[in-house]
């Protein structure tokens, strides 16, 4: 019997990552190390965690018709992921992101979103049927925020559970919001969507107060290497993060958003769920790499 489906609909993206002694200020050139070249793109990094994790997993993406997506589109097959609607772009490249990773293992990214831009409500309602019977639908923010706010109406109709990652952060409408079953936002985003500076468990508190008053059913605000915060409308709990020693924390927030799902789709209550998400992002970071750094059940288990 396939475990329940879990639909990521979101962005596959090349990264092209420098190792770095520290992360150059504006005008600034510094010199780097080690060259990188990864398969990325929030959507895909959540896709291939998830899948790799147990889930049976739909991806709904766009790509270009170019070797970044050619390479993409192969890798998601060996994954095991269902590739039906990952579209190809046959006007613009695929996605790439800039990274640079200090020796800290913090990072600085931009992205060239490319042929994600144009992933449409045509390429949703194509992917209807495999939306609507996916018992979790997955979320970011690197394609069109209509394309989100489609799938999020398309899946709450359908009754099925919606969890979005705000990455990057933007203003949300609460049209958008009230649509939610859970928001994963990290400190950064937590701020920007609510204008509380998030630092700790007060803070995350009454940010995530914030957010339910909007009209999510719940949240979860990850705060790095004290755990993740989870507030559900009435109560808040920190579940501690596990320690490890840090390479590179790219991606690390996708393997957690990853491996919520699978848990969720599995049936674990919330705290197991995140205590499960929290073990797997805790991999993910002594490893370089986005979709790389991704574990298996294994590994977790």
């Amino acid at each position: 019997m396939n475990p329940p489906l879990i639909a990521v609909i979101g962005s596959s993206n090349t990264d092209m990552v420098v190792r770095t002694k520290h992360l150059p200020v504006a005008g600034e050139t510094t010199l780097g190390g080690d060259f990188f070249m990864n398969p990325g793109g929030k959507g895909a990094n959540q896709a291939v965690a998830a899948r790799r994790l147990g889930g049976n997993v739909n991806f709904i993406a766009k790509i270009g018709n170019d070797i970044f997506g050619k390479e993409a589109l192969q890798l998601f097959k060996s994954e095991g992921l269902n590739t039906d609607h990952v579209v190809t772009d046959v006007m613009n490249p695929s996605g790439v992101a800039l990274i640079a990773v200090d020796e800290h293992a913090e990072n600085l990214i931009v992205v060239a979103p490319g042929a994600n831009s144009n992933l449409s409500v045509i390429d949703l309602e194509a992917a209807r049927a495999e939306i609507t019977r996916s018992e979790i639908i997955l979320l970011q923010l690197e394609i069109p925020l209509s394309t989100v706010m489609y799938a999020a109406e398309m899946a709450f109709t359908a009754g099925k559970k919606v969890i979005l990652n705000p990455a990057p952060a933007c203003e949300l409408p609460d049209e958008l919001l009230k649509r939610l079953y859970l928001i994963t936002p990290n400190e950064t985003e937590a701020g920007t969507l609510t204008g509380v500076t998030v630092n700790n468990t007060d803070t995350a508190l009454e940010a995530s107060k914030i957010l339910t008053d909007k009209g999510v059913k719940a949240v979860i605000v990850t705060l790095g290497s004290q755990g993740a915060f989870y507030f559900d409308g009435l109560e808040g709990k920190l579940i501690p993060a596990q320690k490890v020693k840090p390479v590179d924390t790219t991606a690390a927030g996708d393997v957690f958003n990853g491996a919520l799902a699978v848990a969720l789709a599995e049936g674990m209550d919330m705290e197991d769920a995140i205590l499960f998400a929290n073990k797997a992002a805790a991999i993910s970071v002594t490893r370089m790499g986005a979709q790389a750094s991704a574990p298996y059940r294994g590994e977790i288990d």
